[in-house]
């Protein structure tokens, strides 16, 4: 466990590092729009993954039964965000605090309608991904007149926590996930230019 949180921290630390942009006399020396959202990514996913194996794996109903990790926690005492949810309030701050680059879980099997895809690209990217097991999807779009960089990652079951959820959620639209298999995708996006 002290090796996953020194590891984490290092992680972020590289992550702090490879988001810097230093001038060097009059041109201005950043980072390649892959490299920056592989490195968001890599966060991402480790704290999602950790997130879901050490808190609602372990302690949740398949674990000690200390939390319900339920969609509607709120409304529980001991209520506690599903591993979406969770991922959901973490891009909602951070587009509090920056607008350098957004991200999102979407799915081509949402289970809130509100994670379906809305642009070509990321229907192209969540396609891709489901296709190409373990492949990103990269590509540039055009919108409201402003140029982005759109990454696509492979969201993974990384637990029955996951693939269990959402076979048994009554909205969901396909209920024969398993474990390792592509549940949707995690998009990353940063205005070029």
């Amino acid at each position: 466990m002290e090796y996953q949180t020194q590891r984490l921290g290092l992680t972020a630390l590289t992550l702090a590092g490879c988001l810097s942009i230093v001038a060097c006399g009059d041109e201005a020396v950043g980072i390649e729009p892959k490299i920056y959202t592989d490195s968001l990514f890599a966060v991402m996913k480790s704290d999602r993954t950790n997130y879901t194996k050490l808190v609602v794996k372990r302690l949740g109903p398949a674990g000690a039964g200390v939390i319900s990790p339920d969609e509607h926690w709120k409304d529980l005492e001991d209520g506690t965000p599903l591993p979406a949810q969770m991922f959901r309030a973490g891009a909602e701050g951070v587009a509090e605090l920056t607008d350098d680059f957004t991200y999102s879980l979407q799915s081509l099997w949402p289970v809130n309608s509100q994670n379906a895809p809305r642009t070509e690209m990321e229907k192209e990217g969540l396609q891709f991904i489901s296709d190409n097991p373990g492949e990103n999807f990269y590509g540039t779009e055009s919108l409201g007149g402003v140029d982005y960089f759109t990454a696509v990652y492979p969201d993974v079951a990384v637990s029955d926590a996951c693939s269990n959820c959402h076979n048994e959620h009554p909205d969901s639209p396909k209920t024969d996930f398993k474990v390792g298999e592509v549940m949707g995708g995690v998009v990353i996006r940063v205005p070029l230019g």
